[in-house]
């Protein structure tokens, strides 16, 4: 077989309809405006995108609504800054492993980033991954994406910055709906209704998908117990609020299933998940309050194969059960002392639990043979967190935060039960730990067309309960747990400029990242207990780039948007593996690219293709299986013991509606 790791491209082509009669139209501008974007993720204030020391990427509504790509992970990566891990979409990867890496800080598949929806955390407590098939598309206002170490302001999971999906508001009665259909079997619903009663709002949304798939295995390697991946998923959500002069109280409730056939005989996962969260909102003037609880039951189930060597026949080797629930709460409360200076003060804490189980069916059972395994335990985090903005100047903004962390492992313990029916507990010991993150940012408008931006910070990140006790298995490569690892802890900065010209908007920013004890998912000279890889903590490692984003807008009707990440992630300390020195972090692309172009026929539609490149990344941590393209037709997404392809060419065809009630002013 011949492999060439030159990329991985796609393609799509999206028609969107235009903006409904009632609604005020609103020409699209000239030139790039970033002022106009109000952004909260970077300073944990609203602010104009371009009025924050930190670099933020903005997908907007009318992006989401345009583009071909049908699923939340598909669309943060039209980002380049954003990788999510083997470089698969949500529609065929283990909702294990999609976790969120922002400029290559992500050497496994657990999120290097913390993901929120409207400022509550929607990482799976347990584990870190994030169920992207959970987010309709069609309930997302706008995306922001800050992709520097955020844990000064967000604390845990922040490690490599934050990407914030804001849902669309409750402006009145409104009503969307989309049904298409296309290649795989491919067949989507998705609905959102809204309705507003003088103060009382609510908002309900849904969407059903489901593919038949394809064959991931590729053909060369391929046998009889090997299909398509076929997957489906359902989500429901409400949203009730009630809004009084300066005061806004909701509550939301969401549910969600997901089910996936990875294309092996006895190869399945499933998922399912509640979530809740109620607040209020206060705006008294000179302060803002904003009071969030927020909770979740989760139960994830995985089945893995015992797959003959020719793969003519498959056996269950294993069924993993991983049920958690976590409970947690904020407050924040931003104060105004003028007109150019603001302090956000607030505190949040959370817990989790959870326990995976795995029995095991072994070839073979004897006395002693291992035929069940459960291990788990509790986590606890607590922070408070204080920040600075002040507008010395007129062109100079200076933003500084502190934040000081505690967590606590408790509770944790392992049962193993032998074939004879024998069990033995061993109990972990109770741990805990504090972190102190500091942030300083600067930002220089030196003229009207041009802006320089600088920050520091430090940023932090706690193995999950995943990953200090689950084993978990791909293909035919088995990874061990590890309970005595250590938390992740990054030092990094970024200096950047951004120029506004007329119709041309250009930025750039460099970073540097220090990484000190990065979990990897190691290869063992010797197997332990049937795993060939653990989770260890290496030494430090150093991810340094380039970002670089442009929006060209020619006339009204067109729009061109180029960007490009370059981030060269390696290994620089590594004392119990020092064969790993100046290797590359796995799972990362030293180039990721995106183009995207759009016409809008006035009144009409708008037509949108979008071309994504990823450079060459690595499967393992000693760099020894490039995944890129195969024979320049297709492209691979895993090494793992078995080479796994990525989505062959589609086409889904569809019809949107929407109607909305006339605005009233």
């Amino acid at each position: 077989m011949r492999y060439r790791t030159l990329g991985a491209l796609a393609f799509g082509v999206g028609v969107a309809a235009p903006p409904d009669a009632g609604a005020d139209p609103v020409p699209p501008p000239a030139e790039p405006t970033p002022d106009e974007v109000i952004v909260v993720t970077g300073l944990r204030l609203p602010r104009p995108a371009q009025d924050v020391p930190a670099a933020v990427t903005v997908i907007d509504r009318e992006q989401i609504a345009s583009s071909p790509d049908t699923l939340a992970d598909d669309l943060v990566r039209t980002a380049p800054s954003v990788g999510t891990f083997r470089r698969s979409s949500s529609a065929i990867a283990d909702p294990t492993s999609q976790g969120l890496n922002l400029r290559g800080v992500g050497p496994s598949g657990v999120s290097r980033a913390l993901v929120l929806r409207d400022g509550l955390p929607v990482n799976d407590p347990f584990g870190g991954w994030v169920y992207w098939r959970a987010m309709s598309p069609l309930d997302i206002e706008r995306i922001e994406i800050a992709p520097s170490g955020a844990s000064a302001l967000f604390g845990n999971f922040a490690l490599g910055g934050v990407l914030q999906l804001i849902s669309r508001p409750i402006d009145g009665q409104s009503f969307d709906a989309i049904v298409a259909g296309g290649t795989l079997s491919t067949r989507r619903f998705a609905g959102r209704a809204t309705e507003r009663l003088g103060e009382i709002g609510v908002a309900l949304d849904g969407e059903s998908l489901h593919s038949d798939g394809y064959r991931p295995i590729v053909a060369d390697q391929r046998g009889k117990v090997d299909g398509r991946a076929g997957s489906s998923h359902n989500t429901v959500g409400i949203r009730v609020e009630h809004h009084r002069g300066g005061s806004t109280v909701h509550a939301d409730a969401r549910f969600f299933t997901e089910h996936l056939d990875a294309g092996t005989l006895f190869t399945t996962a499933d998922v399912q998940t509640v979530t809740y969260d109620a607040g209020w909102a206060l705006d008294s003037g000179p302060g803002n309050l904003d009071v969030q609880l927020f909770g979740g039951n989760q139960r994830f189930e995985q089945e893995r194969a015992r797959v003959s060597p020719d793969r003519a026949t498959a056996t269950s080797a294993s069924t993993q059960k991983a049920p958690s629930n976590n409970q947690g709460a904020v407050a924040t409360w931003t104060g105004h002392l003028t007109e150019r200076h603001a302090i956000v003060i607030g505190a949040d804490a959370q817990r989790v639990a959870g326990t995976a189980t795995d029995s095991l069916t072994p070839a073979m059972v004897q006395a002693t043979t291992l035929v069940k395994r459960a291990a788990g335990g509790e986590q606890r985090f607590a922070g408070l967190f204080a920040q600075d903005a002040m507008q010395v100047t007129a062109d100079l903004e200076v933003a500084a935060a502190l934040r000081l962390d505690a967590w606590q492992n408790l509770a944790a313990s392992t049962t193993l039960t032998r074939g004879d029916g024998s069990a033995t507990t061993t109990p972990f010991d109770d741990a805990s730990r504090t972190q102190l993150d500091p942030r300083i940012g600067a930002l220089w408008h030196a003229s009207r067309e041009l802006a320089l931006r600088a920050s520091a910070y430090r940023a932090f990140r706690a193995p999950t309960l995943n990953e200090l006790y689950r084993p978990f298995q791909v293909g035919t490569v088995l990874t061990a747990a590890n309970d005595r690892l250590k938390p992740e802890t990054l030092w990094g900065g970024e200096l950047g400029t951004q120029i506004v010209l007329q119709g041309v908007g250009v930025t750039a920013t460099g970073f540097w990242n220090q990484l000190k004890d990065p979990i990897a998912n190691v290869t063992l000279a010797m197997p332990l207990d049937g795993a060939t890889r653990q989770r260890q903590n290496l030494g430090k490692s150093r991810v340094l780039g380039l970002d670089l984003d442009l929006v060209w807008r020619p006339d009204a009707a067109w729009t061109v948007r180029l960007g490009h990440t370059f981030s060269d992630a390696r290994v620089v300390e590594a004392p119990a593996q020092p064969d790993l020195v100046g290797k590359r972090l796995a799972q990362d692309p030293r180039h990721r690219t995106s183009v995207i172009v759009s016409y809008e026929i006035e009144r009409l539609a708008t037509l949108v293709g979008q071309v994504r490149y990823l450079g060459t990344q690595f499967e393992d941590d000693l760099n020894t299986q490039p995944i890129g393209n195969l024979f320049d037709r297709r492209y691979l997404v895993g090494r793992a013991g078995v080479d796994t392809e990525g989505a062959p060419r589609t086409f889904e065809l569809g019809l949107a509606y929407h109607a909305a009630a006339p605005r009233t002013r």
